[in-house]
């Protein structure tokens, strides 16, 4: 379980709260998704859940502790991140590139052998195809299944997802983003998605949290965020996949 308690953070030299007073739990075992516009602050509330921003003020829980108590390098390890651009190390292999923390935490060989081989299948590549090639040999969506398989090497309980399906095409984003969804639920990750996909919020997310100007303006299920919105805000983002969904209707009707 995550508790974000009463936090806030300031844009460095600006004195402006990119979040502020924002009080989340994220329950064991749920997948939430933060939703907002640009500069809305929820990246920079993902990035405090594992210390890569420092709160300015409040507290942050991972499991009832106190995260500041928590070397932040040993912090990292534990919880899996995916960016948006991936991020591998281009001079390493996919199966280096998975390898990266259970080498740092010291696993031995066979280990690492092992849970590479796992990951693979877990991430839907063939590892006899797949473990030796460099990431510039790779698809967009198979970079990104890569980074995924990097995220889980160390069997983290929690997932922190930074708009990581934003860059892919559209047949590619659906599949890896429900690759995604099913590892979620077969590994019982605690997952914290950010997106600006309210669609993809709704297919994915067991709970949303709609935020706008580094507060939480409504935070709620699929369901009762389409059925009840708490502001025209929260009812404008609605309406975006609403429309989709009512052009895509019209058109398969013709």
């Amino acid at each position: 379980m995550i508790e974000i308690l009463h936090v806030s953070k300031a844009y460095a030299g600006s004195g402006r709260e990119g979040v502020s007073d924002l009080t989340l739990t994220i329950r064991q075992g749920e997948f939430l998704a933060l939703i907002g516009p640009s500069g809305s602050g929820k990246t920079t509330t993902l990035n405090m859940v594992n210390r890569l921003v420092e709160p300015d003020a409040g507290t942050i829980r991972i499991e009832g502790r106190d995260t500041r108590e928590a070397d932040p390098v040993q912090l990292r390890r534990g919880i899996g991140y995916v960016f948006q651009e991936a991020g591998l190390f281009p001079h390493m292999t996919v199966a280096e590139n998975i390898a990266v923390t259970p080498r740092l935490l010291g696993w031995a060989e066979a280990r690492i052998e092992a849970r590479v081989d796992e990951l693979l299948a877990l991430i839907r590549l063939d590892a006899k195809a797949y473990r030796d090639r460099l990431p510039q040999g790779l698809s967009g969506g198979q970079r990104q299944r890569v980074a995924l398989g990097r995220a889980l090497a160390a069997k983290p309980h929690i997932l922190l997802l930074d708009e990581p399906f934003g860059a892919l095409d559209p047949v590619t984003r659906e599949a890896v983003a429900g690759d995604v969804r099913d590892i979620h639920q077969s590994l019982g990750l605690t997952t914290l998605l950010v997106t600006h996909d309210m669609t993809e919020a709704l297919l994915l997310a067991d709970r949303i949290a709609v935020m706008r100007e580094g507060t939480l303006v409504q935070t709620d299920t699929p369901h009762e965020l389409v059925s009840r919105p708490a502001d025209s805000f929260v009812a404008k983002l609605i309406e975006t996949p609403r429309r989709r969904a009512r052009a895509l209707a019209k058109t398969l009707a013709l």
